[in-house]
């Protein structure tokens, strides 16, 4: 049996001493930080400190959103202050999930003091394995480990930092370290409200990011906050979940409020997360750290305590130190980024017209692996271009994961005439609208061929040729359209 709360831990479960409670009841006092999206956020003088390590400091010089301030200039919030929000709104999920053990309390499980200590320090800390440009370099051109693995957060909280120093004089990095890392070698178990909290599909870190995003944007959504009085922890299984069930009648008012949550998050992936010209902006980032690894100029550990500015001055100077026509080639990258001289799309390969061919493009485009084949290609479209037209063109080849970042809805519910909770996902056959938004998700996934012109006749001869060189792909993209 997993110990939750109320019931005694189980040998080798994550459990907080009487060391640890004295220090709760030292650290009565908070202090208040002003936050532009949720106002008053009260932080603990131990939070505090946290705050001030080095490694979350860091936070500060990375955008929450990589390059999408190149298309909304209002959106350079940082993952500092996302990290604030979440702790915020893990408080406000641990009141709802208090209030309902206060009224049944034989059905729900309450969550202690010495718990929310820790499930509000994991919150702080969630984000600071992100990189610069993350999504960008890790999940869309998979070039990295991504951010979340255990061994990305094992380094992290390790004594050699000062966050991992702070944590350790705390005595959280055991109990920290098995919320944020999923893997089975975690150095305890924890119950599974402890990461579900902050990591689940509906939680404090979507909650968070989904509002700050919409404010520093400027698109206009909304997320009905008493969205969050609705959690509440199963007492048998130790799951956070959201109760649709009222009477043995479904609660339409709040499925509708989760459904109109999660086309939320499709709506920014669309019209933000995976937007033509961040992909193009994130494209030309993600190319100069390929090169730069291929060429082992660097290693993935040099990029881990950069911030935007730092890695963009990290990647010329290494460039420096590669071949020539590399290094001239390093450079040209990270200059246009920053001047916003973005490359054109030649060629769009959707997933709906290309699901044939989806699976052999990601087999020997994607990632580093696909270095040579893109390499290959990209050359021979140049070459052909020079051939047909006396112009010279750099031309780009980017092929995104597979799954782009698809996340099913996990987050377990009570239903009407159920009597187990089961993710939401399950309940698919009752609500027509998940299976579309999972289908629509998976048809954001776009091949894309860039070409370093804005010339709309030129940009239409890259794509005929290179549409050669992907048989049996479809191309939808007509660059002499506007409009």
């Amino acid at each position: 049996m997993v110990g939750f709360a109320g019931a005694s831990p189980a040998p080798g479960v994550a459990r907080i001493g009487a060391a640890k409670e004295r220090t709760v009841e030292k650290k009565k006092r908070f202090s208040v930080v002003r936050d532009p999206v949720h106002g008053d956020v009260y932080l603990t003088h131990e939070e505090l400190s946290v705050l001030d390590t080095r490694e979350m400091q860091r936070l500060r010089g990375i955008k929450q959103l990589g390059s999408a301030d190149l298309v909304f200039p209002g959106a350079r919030h940082s993952r500092f202050e996302h990290s604030i929000g979440t702790l915020h709104l893990s408080q406000q999920i641990i009141d709802a999930i208090n209030r309902a053990a206060a009224e049944r309390p034989r059905e729900h499980l309450a969550i202690s003091a010495e718990e929310t200590r820790v499930i509000r320090i994991a919150a702080l800390v969630h984000d600071v394995t992100h990189i610069p440009y993350g999504h960008h370099v890790e999940d869309q051109a998979g070039l990295l480990h991504r951010h979340d693995s255990p061994y990305r957060f094992e380094r992290m909280l390790d004594a050699s930092t000062e966050l991992g120093r702070t944590l350790g004089e705390l005595g959280l990095v055991r109990d920290v370290l098995a919320i944020l890392s999923t893997s089975d070698a975690a150095p305890v178990r924890v119950p599974p409200y402890w990461r579900q909290i902050n990591s689940d599909t509906i939680c404090s870190d979507i909650l968070d990011y989904l509002q700050r995003d919409a404010y520093f944007t400027g698109l206009k959504i909304g997320i009905d906050p008493r969205l969050v009085s609705h959690f509440k922890v199963d007492r048998s299984s130790g799951n956070v979940y959201i109760d649709l069930a009222k009477h043995n009648v479904l609660r339409e008012d709040i499925l509708s409020e989760i459904v109109r949550m999660l086309e939320a998050r499709y709506y920014f992936s669309e019209r933000v997360y995976f937007h033509h010209a961040k992909v193009a902006a994130g494209a030309l980032i993600a190319r100069a750290v390929e090169l730069a690894l291929a060429e082992r100029v660097l290693g993935e550990a040099d990029f881990y305590d950069t911030t935007d500015a730092s890695m963009l001055a990290l990647l010329e100077r290494a460039g420096a130190r590669a071949r020539p026509a590399t290094a001239r080639r390093i450079g040209s990258l990270v200059q246009r980024y920053q001047a916003r001289r973005l490359p054109k799309r030649a060629c769009v390969f959707p997933r709906q017209h290309n699901e044939a061919a989806q699976a052999e493009l990601v087999q020997r485009y994607f990632a580093l692996e696909g270095h040579a084949a893109r390499t290959a290609v990209e050359e021979r479209v140049q070459d052909l271009v020079r051939f047909a037209t006396g112009r010279e063109v750099e031309i780009m080849v980017v092929c995104p994961a597979r799954k782009m970042q698809l996340k099913e809805a996990l987050t377990h519910v009570r239903w009407p005439g159920d009597a187990t909770l089961r993710p939401l996902a399950e309940h698919g056959a009752h609500v027509p609208r998940l299976e579309d938004l999972e289908r629509a998700y998976r048809d954001l996934w776009k091949f894309y061929v860039f070409a370093d012109t804005d010339d709309p006749a030129l940009l239409k001869k890259v794509g005929e040729i290179a549409c050669a060189e992907f048989p049996g792909a479809v191309n939808r993209y007509d660059p002499a359209t506007r409009g």
